[in-house]
């Protein structure tokens, strides 16, 4: 079995409102519009915009002020190509 590096988010560029775009590190961009994703308890507290530009990269992904985060595979699947 090949050893196979794990899909990351090694940059963001926030671009208006709930969209933004991401690169991975498999070297590809991809533009993700989070607004589908806010849905449940935590995630809902992202709609307010004041909050939702309040995240973090981190060593893997992203991450909110209230430890919200989504796997890299999951943005990547559902992002637009850049």
């Amino acid at each position: 079995m090949e050893n196979q590096e794990l899909l990351r988010v090694v940059d963001v560029e926030y671009l208006h409102d709930y969209t933004m775009e991401l690169e991975f590190s498999n070297g590809e961009r991809r533009i993700v519009d989070f607004e589908p994703l806010l849905i449940g308890k935590l995630r809902e507290q992202l709609r307010d915009h004041s909050k939702f530009v309040q995240f973090a990269l981190t060593d893997w992904t992203l991450e909110w002020y209230n430890g919200v985060d989504f796997a890299p595979e999951k943005l990547y699947e559902l992002g637009k190509v850049a």
